[in-house]
C-alpha cells in the first residue's frame, strides 16, 4: 500500500499523512516566498551535478529551463501551490518532475535540510540589502530636515528635564548615528549568511563526488576576492540558526531605535512642547474629539518595536533546547524572520515619510531654548576658567540657582551685587556665560554640538550618504 503514502518520502510508509497532519505540518503557506531562492539553488545544483558527471549537460539544460518556466509562473501568480506537498521545495520539484523527466535526478546529493539552509542564506543576503536601502532612505529624510533647519536651537534633555542647549540638527544627526550602526549590523549579518550550505545533505554529506565550491561560486557565496565560501561542518550547517537570530536581533534593534525616535517626535508634537508639526498624511483624528491630531504613525512605530522583540524571543526560545542536528521545530523559524523583515522595511519607510512632511516650529524652539537655566553648566565652566575647582564651581552655581528661584527671577536677571557674595570669582562679566551663541561656539570638540563641529558632521553625512 506504499503507493498511497506521501510521494516524496513515503516509501517506507503504508499510509499517507492524515489531513489534519498535513494542515498542521505544511509550511508552503509561508515559505513559498523562498521560491526565487529555491529555484536559484536548484539551478546551481543542477549545474554542479552536470559538472561532476552525475547528470548530462542536456539534462541540466532541461532542468534549468523548466525551473525558469516555473519561476515565471510563480512571479505571474499562476503557479498552483499545494499544501499536500508540504513546502516550497516539494511543490517546485513535483511540478518540475511532471514537465521534465530528468528532474527526478535533481535531488541527487542533497536533502531538504541543506536545501532550505541554502534558500535562507540567499534570502538573508537579499533581505539585508533591502533593509540597508530603507535605512539609507530614512537617513536621507532626516538629514534633509536637519540641513533645512541648521541654525535652530532646542533644549537637550536628560531625565526628560531641560539640560543644555543643542542644535536641533545635532539631535537629528544622533538618529543617523543610531541608524548607521543598524546598517552596519545588517551588513555583518549578510556576511555571516554568505557561506554555502549545499552539499551538507541531511547531516552527513554524501558519498557522491560533488563539488561544493562550484555550487558556492554559482550562487555568489564568495569572498571579496571571488573565492568560494562553503560551510565547514555538515552537522552544524543544517542545525545552525545563528543567522536567523542575528537578523532578528538587528531588526529588533532597529525597532528600539525607531521607537526612541518616535517618542521624541511624539513629545515634540505635543502642545506642551510644540517644537514640530507632524504631516497630516501620517496622523489620524478622533472619532469623538474633532480637534485631535494623533501621531499614529509614531505610536505604531513604538508598537512594532515590541513585535520585533517578540520575534527575536521566539527564535531564541525555539532553538535553545534542540539537539544536533535538524529537528522539525525549525520549520517555525521562518514566520518570525519573515515578519521581522517585512515590518522593519515598512517601519523605515513610514519613518522616512513622516520626516519628509515634518514642519519645525522655529519660534517655539527659540522660546524654549531661551531659558537661561540651560546654561547653568556654562556658568560653572566660567568659574573653572577662573581657576575654581569644578566641584566647588558646581556648588556655587547651585547656590545661584537657589537664589534666582527664591527671588522668582531667571538666572541671568540677577544683579552682580546679588551673586558676588556667593563667590569672589563671580566677576562683573559673570552674566556673559548666558550668551547662547558664545556658549554654542565654545563647544568645539569632536562630537559636540557647536557650529564648527556641526558643519563637519553635515559634510561627513553628505559624503556617507552619497
Amino acid at each position: 500500500m506504499a503507493k498511497h503514502a506521501q510521494a516524496t518520502w513515503g516509501g517506507r510508509f503504508s499510509q499517507k499523512p492524515a489531513d489534519l497532519m498535513l494542515k498542521f505540518s505544511e509550511s508552503v503557506s509561508f515559505d513559498r516566498r523562498l521560491a526565487r531562492c529555491d529555484i536559484a539553488g536548484s539551478k546551481a545544483h543542477a549545474a554542479m551535478l552536470a559538472h561532476v558527471g552525475l547528470i548530462t549537460a542536456s539534462e541540466r539544460d532541461s532542468i534549468q529551463a523548466g525551473l525558469d518556466a516555473i519561476g515565471s509562473e510563480i512571479a505571474a501568480g499562476r503557479f498552483p501551490w499545494s499544501a499536500q506537498l508540504e513546502d516550497v521545495h516539494m511543490n517546485i520539484e513535483q511540478a518540475l518532475t511532471k514537465r521534465v523527466p530528468a528532474a527526478a535526478k535533481l535531488h541527487t546529493a542533497r536533502s531538504r535540510n541543506d536545501q532550505v539552509a541554502t534558500d535562507m542564506r540567499l534570502y538573508f543576503k537579499a533581505a539585508c540589502g533591502e533593509v540597508i536601502q530603507r535605512i539609507d532612505g530614512a537617513q536621507r529624510a532626516i538629514l534633509a530636515v536637519a540641513s533645512a533647519h541648521a541654525a535652530v536651537l532646542i533644549p537637550g534633555y536628560t531625565h526628560l528635564q531641560r539640560a543644555q542647549p543643542v542644535f536641533l540638527a545635532h539631535h537629528l544627526l544622533a538618529y543617523l548615528e543610531m541608524l548607521q550602526r543598524d546598517a552596519e549590523r545588517f551588513d555583518a549579518v549578510a556576511d555571516h549568511a554568505n557561506w554555502c550550505p549545499l552539499g551538507s545533505g541531511a547531516l552527513a554529506g554524501t558519498t557522491l563526488p560533488i563539488d561544493r565550491e562550484f555550487t558556492a561560486k554559482a550562487l555568489g557565496f564568495v569572498d571579496a576576492r571571488g573565492r568560494p565560501r562553503v560551510t565547514q561542518n555538515s552537522m552544524d550547517t543544517v542545525a545552525d540558526r545563528d543567522v536567523f537570530v542575528e537578523f532578528a536581533t538587528a531588526c529588533a534593534l532597529v525597532g528600539v531605535h525607531l521607537s526612541r525616535i518616535a517618542e521624541d517626535l511624539i513629545l515634540w508634537a505635543s502642545q506642551e512642547f510644540r517644537f514640530i508639526s507632524l504631516p497630516d498624511a501620517f496622523c489620524t483624528g478622533s472619532s469623538l474629539m474633532p480637534q485631535k491630531k494623533n501621531p499614529d504613525s509614531l505610536e505604531l512605530l513604538r508598537g512594532k518595536s515590541a513585535r520585533l522583540q517578540g520575534n527575536l524571543q521566539t527564535l531564541l526560545t525555539l532553538t535553545k533546547g534542540l539537539p544536533l542536528t535538524y529537528n522539525r521545530d525549525l520549520q517555525e523559524d521562518k514566520p518570525p524572520v519573515f515578519d521581522s523583515h517585512d515590518q522593519t522595511v515598512l517601519c523605515l519607510e513610514v519613518l522616512a515619510g513622516t520626516f519628509t512632511g515634518l514642519q519645525i516650529l522655529e519660534a517655539r524652539c527659540a522660546e524654549a531654548v531661551s531659558d537661561p537655566a540651560l546654561l547653568a553648566t556654562d556658568l560653572a565652566d566660567y568659574l573653572v576658567r577662573a581657576g575654581v575647582p569644578f566641584r566647588e564651581a558646581h556648588h556655587v552655581v547651585g547656590a545661584v540657582v537657589k537664589l534666582a528661584e527664591g527671588r522668582g527671577r531667571p538666572l541671568n536677571q540677577l544683579s552682580h551685587a546679588e551673586v558676588q557674595p556667593l563667590h569672589p570669582k563671580l566677576g562683573p562679566d559673570w552674566v556673559s556665560a548666558f550668551d547662547l551663541q558664545q556658549a554654542m561656539a565654545r563647544r568645539r570638540g569632536t562630537g559636540m554640538p557647536g557650529p564648527v563641529q556641526l558643519r563637519r558632521q553635515f559634510a561627513r553625512w553628505k559624503k556617507l550618504l552619497g
